[in-house]
């Protein structure tokens, strides 16, 4: 009896190789990301031996690019994102403006059409978050303000993305590709006003439905008590809005499934769905670049390598000068430039997902895929390398340019208090490390009491709204005594960190015991080893979260059996 096992044969083939080269790759400290385009490319028709169905595979990583999306709406924080918007915002959209027209340059070069080369060169200039987010967890920079400035240009970029996922298809025909071609003006102002009505329209329905349907659906399947049952109705959720959103409304299941996460971050709900799908996400996204990988043809590195070469050079070189340039254009230092110059000196998930929807509007030639690809391989291989010779290039650089000193070292104008600083914040006051989620609520408090205190924070941009609203507050790293100098913290009262940092925490103490030896520390931890280690070094005050819930519930209960009368 013979069995059609063309989707068992792919799968396995797909999720085989795909761990085997994985796995090679992150032996070799190359992102795990590259390991699963090669597998892509050894079972896909370009290169000899057994060949995976292509048909199958391309489905499959549609459903991998929703729950890639999907994935990305659940971590899109608007509020981490207004945190870093005056450096993100105009940084990313003319890098990428730069890079574009980078892009469009060559390929009308080589002889491309406008069209052509317009998508070529947006596929070149938007970086991959999954790189990124990695890149920074490894070299533990993800919360640090350089890697959250680069976290916040690329979320910039892939909202630009979406945007032009949704508005590419309209504008098909006008760029020469197998769309509805606009016979005028005026109708490709009205192809454009419907395509925009009609996602204004899911947005909407998104936003004001979604907000309400979606938490109560999440909350009577978990009152069933059944994980199964929960994990399946996220995965729902999430394929069914992107199915509904293309159907009925003519948007991209791409950008289906990020509003589907977006709106689902909104529920308090949000991390338990995102870590029951992560396994199933994680599946379906090797199954996505094993698929782009099967359309790469390694021919191309033979027949056009200088043109591989320039493709690279604009990703790793140009968008990197561009982005660095930008960056120190607006005050920033030399590390922040070069930290976030590595960040976008390399391309991925997004890219594909355009450059595939360029191949099937007639947008994009195969040979422009395949470059795309090529480009994808080779910048993500070498990123690693990238972002450890920030280092050396940094102390290199400094050595032997007068102006990269000065732009190290050049003044932030949030770095000193200002003169016209009241007295009663410079001496007795409190001095208030990290204006997160902790430290916001006790400034609060401080606020109700009339309790002076300085805020010392890394952030420029909300140094900037505090003093606007009246707040005192330096920007910096307070490991970097000078930091804390600034805040005045030799004639402070009290040091409060709320960064749970151990190592970040045990240098700021030194420096405001030195300066002020009578001075009060309270500290926050995440871990009980850490608090029991700074609680031992006698650092101050140590305050651990699970421990403090635990003290509030405890009371809570002996409050409540304590009003019982003694029998």
């Amino acid at each position: 009896m013979e069995h059609n096992v063309s989707l068992i044969t792919t799968l396995a083939a797909g999720f085989g190789l795909a761990l085997v080269l994985g796995f090679c790759a992150e032996r070799l400290k190359i992102p795990a990301l590259v390991g699963y385009l090669l597998a892509g490319i050894a079972i896909g028709p370009s290169t000899p031996g057994f060949v995976a169905d292509l048909a199958i595979a391309s489905q499959l990583s549609e459903i991998g690019v929703m729950l890639l999306m999907f994935g990305v709406g659940l971590h899109f924080s608007l509020n981490d994102l207004l945190a870093v918007r005056r450096i993100a915002l105009p940084g990313a959209v003319v890098q990428m403006g730069i890079a574009t027209l980078l892009g469009m340059g060559l390929a009308m070069g080589w002889g491309w059409t406008a069209g052509q080369g317009l998508v070529f060169g947006l596929s070149l200039s938007c970086a991959s978050t999954v790189v990124l987010l990695k890149a920074l967890e490894s070299r533990r920079a993800l919360d640090t303000m350089n890697g959250r400035i680069a976290v916040g240009w690329l979320v910039v970029e892939d909202l630009a993305t979406v945007l032009v996922l949704v508005l590419l298809p309209p504008l098909a025909g006008m760029l020469g590709g197998r769309g509805a071609p606009a016979a005028d003006g005026e109708a490709l102002w009205r192809t454009l006003a419907q395509t925009l009505l009609q996602v204004a329209a899911f947005v909407a329905i998104m936003l004001l439905a979604g907000r309400r349907v979606l938490p109560w659906l999440l909350w009577q399947v978990s009152r069933t008590g059944s994980r199964e049952l929960f994990t399946l109705s996220v995965v729902a959720a999430a394929i069914s809005i992107a199915y509904g959103a293309a159907v009925l409304f003519g948007v991209s299941f791409a950008l289906g499934a990020f509003f589907a996460g977006m709106v689902m971050r909104e529920s308090e709900f949000s991390h338990r769905a995102a870590h029951e799908s992560l396994p199933l996400r994680d599946a379906f996204a090797v199954l996505f670049f094993v698929a782009v990988g099967m359309l790469f043809d390694p021919r191309v590195l033979v027949d056009e390598p200088l043109r591989v070469l320039a493709v690279v050079a604009i990703i790793i070189v140009g968008k990197s000068i561009a982005a660095a340039g930008l960056v120190l254009a607006l005050r920033y230092p030399l590390n922040t430039a070069l930290t976030v110059a590595a960040s976008l000196g390399q391309i991925g998930e997004f890219s594909f997902i355009l450059a595939g929807m360029g191949l099937s509007l007639g947008l994009l030639p195969a040979e422009g895929m395949s470059l795309v690809l090529a480009g994808a391989l080779i910048s993500i291989a070498l990123n690693p390398f990238v972002f450890a010779a920030i280092a050396p290039f940094s102390r290199w650089v400094l050595q032997r340019s007068a102006l990269a000193r000065r732009l190290e070292g050049r003044d932030d104008p949030y770095a000193e208090l200002p003169m016209s600083t009241e007295r009663r914040y410079l001496e007795g006051q409190v001095v208030l490390v990290g204006y997160g989620r902790v430290g916001r609520r006790i400034a609060d408090a401080l606020r109700e009491r009339d309790i002076p205190f300085v805020v010392a924070e890394q952030h420029r941009e909300l140094v900037e709204d505090l003093r606007r609203g009246g707040t005192a507050a330096v920007s910096g790293d307070a490991t970097d005594p000078a930091v804390l100098i600034q805040a005045h913290v030799a004639d402070a009262a009290m040091l409060v960190v709320t960064t749970p940092d151990t190592l970040s925490v045990r240098k700021m103490v030194e420096t405001a015991r030195l300066l002020n030896p009578p001075i009060e520390v309270v500290v926050r931890t995440y871990s009980a080893d850490e608090s029991e280690l700074l609680r031992q070094e006698q650092v101050g005050t140590v305050f651990f979260g699970d421990e403090e819930l635990a003290k509030g519930m405890m009371a809570h209960v002996l409050q409540r059996f304590d009003r019982r009368p003694a029998t």
